[in-house]
C-alpha cells in the first residue's frame, strides 16, 4: 500500500472507533467501507519490470485512450479509472532532467482536451535515449504526488508518484521508437511494454 493511504485511513480509523464507541453502529459500518475503498485505490502491487533495455514501459495502469501522430512523435495517453491501480513508474532508465509543472482545470480526464487544459507535471527523464511524460489531474483527482526531483537517477519500473482518485497520464514517443501497443489495450505500470527503441543501423 503506498504511504499516502496513511494520510486518510488514520482520521478515518479514528472517526470508526469514536462512532462504535458513540453508538453510531450505521456511520461506523459506512466509514469502514470507505477505508476499505481507500485501502484498495492506494494498493502497491509488485510488477514485473521487463529487462530488455529496448523495452519503454507504461508509466501507469489503466486504457489507452489515445494513440495519435503529431508531427514526428507519438502522443499515447492512457486512462486510469478509480479502480486501478494509480502507482506512476518510470518508463525507462535515465536521470530526471526537469519536472514542470502547470496550474489547471479539473475536466475529466478521458476527454482530450485534458492532456492541455487540466493540472498537469510534466517529467522528462534522460539517459541513453530522452522520452516525457505528463501525469494529469482529472475531475476527482485533484492532487499530483511526485516522490522524485530533478536530478534524481530512476532505473525503468521504478515508482515516481502517484495522481489521487482518477487520472490521466500521457507519453510522448519520439520517432525513434516503435509502439506496440493500440487504442483500447489495457496496461500495467512498470510491466506492460508500449514501444521499443528502434536498433540503430
Amino acid at each position: 500500500m503506498a504511504k499516502d493511504a496513511f494520510y486518510f485511513l488514520t482520521p478515518l480509523g479514528a472517526l470508526v472507533v469514536l462512532c462504535f464507541w458513540a453508538g453510531f453502529f450505521w456511520v461506523a459500518i459506512a466509514l469502514l467501507v470507505l477505508s476499505g475503498f481507500v485501502a484498495f485505490f492506494f494498493r502497491d502491487p509488485e510488477r514485473s519490470i521487463p529487462e530488455d533495455p529496448r523495452a519503454i514501459v507504461s508509466p501507469a495502469d489503466g486504457k489507452v485512450v489515445r494513440l495519435d501522430q503529431v508531427g514526428e512523435d507519438t502522443i499515447l495517453s492512457i486512462f486510469l479509472s478509480l479502480l486501478n491501480v494509480h502507482i506512476n513508474r518510470a518508463p525507462l532508465e535515465g536521470t530526471i532532467i526537469k519536472q514542470d509543472y502547470r496550474p489547471g482545470k479539473f475536466l475529466v480526464a478521458y476527454d482530450d482536451r485534458a492532456s492541455v487544459e487540466n493540472e498537469h507535471l510534466t517529467i522528462t527523464i534522460a539517459g541513453q535515449q530522452k522520452l516525457t511524460f505528463s501525469l494529469i489531474a482529472g475531475m476527482l483527482a485533484r492532487r499530483i504526488r511526485v516522490w522524485t526531483k530533478e536530478g534524481a537517477h530512476v532505473h525503468k519500473g521504478d515508482k515516481i508518484g502517484l495522481i489521487r482518485f482518477g487520472s490521466r497520464v500521457d507519453v510522448v514517443l519520439p520517432p525513434e521508437c516503435e509502439v506496440v501497443v493500440r487504442r483500447g489495450d489495457r496496461v500495467y505500470g512498470g510491466s506492460s511494454i508500449i514501444a521499443y527503441w528502434k536498433k540503430s543501423s
